[in-house]
């Protein structure tokens, strides 16, 4: 059953933020209310834990006006990347997006970071090339989010099939041409009890936008 909703291009400056922590309707009304417009929520790699995206909660953030995109887990630090495994995640990450209800079109980004320092880039772009291919032929649009130690410069990121970028809040290369869609802001904050990175969508160098999932909320009353 899928999410209600539209999938819809990112509203550029708006703000927004990511977090490992399950959101009971009664919070994300709460951000919703105090200005935020979007918010990531992680689906497993692997085994499912209790702090993974549920439709129950999707549901309910969506329908607090807040829009939605699943980001997958990274791996544990130190991991070693290759094409096998980038596909496995990336069937993963699909299949997970797709129990939760998201429609075809939606983001749904890979979090590449904290590879193991003995891996070569190659090893890298054939994970990251493997990730996209399982993700865009379930229908997704393929992001990265860019964070520490993913050891591809600016040049090879740009030259991955991914056409949307998330910057995280570490140190990392820019992207030529390109850009990025989402940026993120350190250091993590607690706000309503909840640790949360904040973010802010922006349209990139080439106009593209990341693509969320909205309810509108003029249709339920508020």
């Amino acid at each position: 059953m899928s999410l209600r909703g539209g999938v819809q291009g990112a509203i550029s400056s708006v703000p927004g933020f990511d977090c490992d922590t399950t959101l009971s309707a009664d919070l994300a009304h709460q951000f919703f209310r105090q200005g935020y417009k979007f918010c990531f929520r992680y689906l497993s790699t692997g085994q499912v834990s209790s702090q993974d995206l549920t439709e129950q909660e999707a549901t309910d953030i969506l329908n607090s006006g807040l829009a939605l995109m699943p980001v997958q887990h990274a791996r544990k630090h130190g991991w070693s990347p290759n094409q096998t495994l980038g596909q496995k995640d990336g069937q993963e990450a699909s299949a997970n997006a797709e129990t939760v209800g998201f429609p075809d079109r939606v983001s749904l980004w890979c979090d590449l970071e904290g590879v193991n320092s003995s891996a070569q880039a190659q090893d890298v772009i054939d994970y990251c090339e493997a990730w996209y291919e399982a993700v865009s032929a379930a229908g997704y649009i393929p992001g990265l989010y860019v964070g520490a130690e993913g050891l591809l410069n600016g040049r090879q990121l740009y030259d991955l099939s991914f056409q949307h970028y998330w910057r995280s809040q570490s140190q990392v290369p820019d992207i030529p041409h390109r850009g990025y869609q989402v940026i993120q802001f350190g250091p993590s904050v607690q706000i309503n009890g909840v640790w949360i990175d904040l973010d802010v969508a922006l349209n990139d160098n080439q106009g593209g936008t990341a693509q969320w999932l909205r309810v509108n909320t003029a249709i339920l009353g508020e």
